[in-house]
């Protein structure tokens, strides 16, 4: 096991409610339930908008979640015994012929929102789909991604998760790799310049962009520049 280097001055944190540690803690005795149950307050803390739940495709599909659980047996257990202790509520619905699964934490508003879904009373639209994670070749570029973002920018959120996996699916690995390499060259540490990068090799064309190359150019003229407004600005 590789040692954690410890945490950055610089690093985002996601509240926990003290009820948690004073009457969960002390009775959860199930790894996977307690794993289940932190990624679960986690993902709900860094959604946006009314309701806040995660289905059951989500967290299957979640590839820090299913590292720490292990199966997917070991997935629905947590789930079970984390509904059984009251922690968090779920609600089943079948949906264009799929039964789909949702998750809520145990709150008040929340259990309001699943009652209203349940009763239809809010129209749910287009549920997030994922393939279930299987640590396979086709998912190496992934774990290299997330790995590269760790090491030399920091601690990931759900947000940043999300921006990673929308880059891998439109950059090849390669430029992700290098653009990662020319940020950390010039002490930019952030995703915003890193993803500015991999933008100006797609408009220019790669050979621009090589490192050694015209990728000694700045991005940040990118980003501050004239046309600075047409680059989608996101948190670090």
């Amino acid at each position: 096991m590789k040692p954690f280097p410890g945490f950055p001055q610089r690093m985002h944190f996601s509240p926990l409610p003290n009820l948690f540690f004073s009457q969960l803690l002390p009775q959860i005795d199930d790894l996977a339930e307690l794993k289940v149950t932190l990624h679960l307050f986690w993902i709900l803390y860094g959604k946006r908008g009314y309701p806040k739940f995660v289905t059951y495709g989500e967290l299957l599909g979640d590839r820090l979640l299913m590292m720490g659980v292990g199966s997917e047996a070991a997935l629905r257990s947590g789930l079970e015994g984390a509904v059984r202790r009251g922690t968090i509520i779920d609600l089943t619905l079948e949906r264009h012929g799929r039964i789909e699964e949702l998750y809520f934490m145990n709150t008040e508003s929340d259990l309001e929102a699943r009652n209203r879904i349940e009763r239809g009373e809010i129209e749910l639209g287009a549920l997030p789909l994922k393939e279930p994670f299987s640590e396979s070749p086709e998912t190496g570029e992934q774990l290299n991604i997330m790995t590269l973002y760790e090491e030399n920018i920091g601690m990931l959120t759900p947000m940043i998760a999300e921006e990673l996996k929308d880059a891998e699916r439109i950059y090849p690995a390669s430029w992700i790799e290098d653009a990662f390499r020319e940020a950390v060259s010039r002490n930019k540490r952030s995703w915003k310049y890193i993803e500015a990068i991999l933008k100006r090799w797609a408009s220019e064309g790669r050979e621009h962009g090589a490192p050694g190359r015209d990728s000694t150019e700045d991005p940040d003229k990118y980003i501050k520049g004239r046309y600075g407004h047409l680059v989608k600005r996101r948190i670090d």
